[in-house]
């Protein structure tokens, strides 16, 4: 039977979610787990983890704590792997085709194996490798204690709980399957929601001349999170900044339609263009009567998002916007 050998003693959540991934794969779906620091069974592993003093992906050794280890996820990426990011690394594609029931080689596999790193398994290799989100002279102003690796280590006795290799391998399973739990539901979220979106953004930044000969207006037949995909897929056109979109229409969730200016960067609350100050702050008749637009019912104070009851109605506001 083939194993999968981690360390013993206290466990943390960059090996508990690697068990969790190598579980997954067809080589070690059913390899025993072993909990250990005994060198001639660290040596007799079919595949070791986070112990052993070695990487040597041939030989399936992924340890990262030896000195001299620098490996990274890509050429793009600063932070050291830990053993998380080094089963992910060499194992992530086939782990994410067999939870999705993809075929290894479906075109989505690689976005999402991308962007599961980047959101989700990069913090496991931060944490471990004890790199701070923010500058060391910064003073956090409150704890949070719900981050995975809080949970996991919570899952440990307490220093004044009874402590045995059996109560550590019992936590230690709630810790793969907690952390196994939260992995298989943000490659879920990406590959069934978040790429789904990106291909209604990527459509609509192709079609957005249709909509308005400028190029300026984006037109969406369904809301969808967009501001992400917008801004990293006119990075990869190499659209130039006077030729960026600056409006983007769509339906909201009562079928009226929304006007929302694009904001400089995805977290940015300062827009590319917003819409007319003469508009900021008034209302329903009032509004369409200083537009000249019917069926307009709000534009906000701060100018980055209107309203009107039709799609024609959203249009012709930001038409109008554009040369205000």
């Amino acid at each position: 039977m083939s194993s999968i050998v981690t360390h013993s003693g206290t466990f943390h959540a960059d090996e508990t979610l690697a068990v969790f991934m190598l579980q997954q794969t067809a080589q070690f779906k059913n390899a025993k787990v072993t909990r250990t620091r005994d060198e001639a069974i660290i040596a007799s592993g079919s595949v070791v983890v986070d112990v052993g003093g070695t990487y040597e992906p041939a030989k399936n050794r992924f340890d990262h704590h030896q000195r001299g280890f620098e490996e990274t996820f890509d050429a793009k990426h600063s932070i050291k792997l830990s053993s998380a990011g080094l089963v992910y690394k060499h194992f992530g594609r086939e782990v994410i085709a067999s939870l999705l029931q993809w075929a290894p080689t479906d075109s989505r596999l690689e976005l999402v194996y991308q962007k599961t790193y980047d959101d989700f398994i990069e913090g496991f290799d931060g944490v471990d490798n004890g790199v701070s989100q923010y500058p060391a002279d910064l003073r956090p102003k409150y704890r949070d204690g719900t981050s995975i690796s809080s949970r996991v280590a919570k899952l440990n006795p307490w220093w004044n709980q009874e402590s045995n290799e059996n109560v550590l391998m019992e936590g230690f399973l709630k810790a793969v399957d907690l952390t196994g739990t939260e992995f298989t539901e943000r490659v879920r979220y990406t590959a069934l929601a978040w790429l789904p979106a990106r291909e209604i953004v990527e459509a609509g930044l192709n079609n957005r001349k249709s909509v308005h000969p400028s190029g300026k207006i984006i037109a969406f037949d369904q809301f969808c999170p967009w501001k992400e995909h917008l801004h990293l897929l006119e990075g990869e056109q190499n659209i130039k900044e006077d030729e960026a979109p600056l409006y983007i229409i769509y339906p909201d969730e009562t079928r009226k339609w929304r006007i929302q200016a694009v904001p400089q960067a995805p977290e940015s609350f300062v827009s590319r263009k917003a819409l007319p100050e003469v508009w900021r702050g008034i209302r329903d008749a009032a509004l369409s009567d200083l537009s000249g637009i019917p069926g307009c019912i709000f534009v906000h104070a701060s100018g980055f998002i209107g309203g009107n009851l039709t799609r024609e109605g959203a249009l012709a506001m930001a038409v109008k916007a554009l040369d205000m």
